[in-house]
């Protein structure tokens, strides 16, 4: 095994890939040197900087898949879908169907996601559970090094699109960036597991939707996707030196969704706590709520997740987003009823 940090998996898995795939190619904001090792490597032909236009380089990656090429987008941070979102959510999700499955487009839509930096309420979404809502979409989260790269590897592999998402205080070269300029009045609360790690020496792709079982337990699960994770574990810890064992369940994929591998994990324990760094209503929660309470299992529910637009001022940004606290509180709630 290779140690390798979450920007440096995502960076081998996809210069595997297009080692052994030449019609991956990759194309964005500012690619020449966010990926300058691939555009040394391959050329400009297959590592191509765009104008800043999400519409125009979104647009142009659909039509690329469709003519049989398999693009893999950089689009900095999923915020930004919204300036792009007709060819997204009109075009691509919708192809495969209108067409009765005659016209495919396989292409990746890399992104960051969450916020914990100090940027706002309109850079520091996850926006997850919207791209989920459209049929024809799949959403990846990872949480660690091996995760990244073998989703990766699937995404690329996969016939539809597919939105990657990386926990921006887990990618070094995303935090570099967005966290700097300055920034001396704002404190990271980067957890401490995730940003490096164990990777295989060959990447392998990783099945899409379905979850990993983080940390096993017998009184709660919690389940969630991305940094959560490791805000779980670490909860989890504190929970177990008063007694209670928790359980953390990694989603790894939003769109599909595991729900099996969660209503499992909840019949077993009694207790399901969701948390999530997108947005509370209408999202993920909710989603997993509903699984739990059409499956007839009588399980208690809790969740956390933003309730609300993310606020610039650092110390109330951090009592929005899920933390270490609010999910070790939520939990002990959630035995105590």
């Amino acid at each position: 095994m290779r140690e390798m940090t979450f920007s440096q998996a995502i960076e081998d898995a996809l210069t595997q890939a297009m080692k052994e795939d030449q019609r991956v190619v990759v194309f964005g904001e500012d690619v020449h040197a966010l990926r300058m090792n691939l555009y040394t490597r391959f050329g400009e032909k297959r590592v191509r900087p765009a104008p800043i236009s999400e519409s125009a380089f979104l647009g142009t990656a659909v039509g690329a898949a469709m003519a049989g090429l398999r693009p893999f987008v950089e689009l900095i941070l999923i915020d930004f879908l919204a300036v792009a979102a007709d060819a997204i959510i009109n075009q691509a999700a919708k192809v495969e169907a209108f067409s009765g499955g005659r016209w495919k487009v396989p292409m990746v839509v890399r992104a960051g996601c969450g916020g914990g930096y100090g940027d706002g309420g309109q850079h520091e979404q996850s926006l997850w559970g919207w791209i989920a809502h459209i049929p024809g979409l799949k959403v990846v989260v990872p949480s660690t090094p091996a995760d990244a790269g073998g989703l990766l590897l699937a995404a690329i592999a996969d016939e539809s699109p597919v939105f990657f998402l990386e926990p921006k205080l887990l990618t070094d070269d995303l935090l570099e960036v967005l966290g700097s300029g300055g920034r001396t009045t704002v404190t990271y609360d980067i957890p401490t597991g995730g940003r490096s790690g164990p990777v295989p020496e060959r990447w392998e792709p990783l099945a899409l939707g379905r979850a990993a079982v983080r940390r096993e337990g017998t009184d709660i699960t919690i389940a969630g996707a991305g940094i959560a994770i490791h805000r779980a574990t670490e909860a989890a810890d504190l929970l177990s030196g008063e007694g209670i064992s928790a359980s953390v369940i990694d989603l790894r994929s939003i769109a599909p969704l595991d729900r099996d591998a969660v209503l499992k994990d909840v019949e077993s324990t009694g207790r399901l706590l969701v948390v999530d760094d997108d947005y509370r209503d209408f999202g993920l929660t909710g989603e997993l709520a509903a699984a739990v309470l059409e499956s007839g299992l009588p399980a208690r529910f809790a969740r956390i997740a933003v309730e609300g637009t993310i606020p610039f001022d650092p110390k109330r940004e951090q009592k929005v987003l899920p933390n270490v606290e609010r999910i070790y509180e939520a939990a002990r709630r959630l035995m105590e009823r």
